[in-house]
């Protein structure tokens, strides 16, 4: 599913516009990243949490050449399903 397809469904199923679940969707995205980018964490209940998490310096190993090289520590988004969201593909699957 992409975004127009998503927006879409919301559309369809809160019985509003277009135009209006596609603004409240680019809005809540918007409010995530800007929220997580800033080092705070977004808890929807049931759904998940999006944080930002570091990421150690590490020695990894070019492809190519088989040498090793210093991959640097970073910050990178994360993802973390809630229960619900985690029942509802678990079920899915049966």
């Amino acid at each position: 599913m992409n975004k127009g397809e998503l927006v879409d469904q919301i559309a369809a199923k809160a019985n509003v516009t277009k135009k209006d679940a596609d603004l409240v969707l680019t809005t809540m995205l918007e409010v995530i990243l800007e929220t997580v980018a800033s080092g705070e964490k977004v808890t929807l209940v049931g759904f998940g949490t999006f944080e930002a998490r570091d990421r150690q310096a590490r020695e990894g190993r070019n492809p190519s050449t088989g040498k090793p090289i210093k991959i640097p520590a970073t910050r990178v988004p994360a993802f973390s399903a809630g229960k619900l969201f985690k029942e509802k593909v678990l079920e899915s699957k049966k």
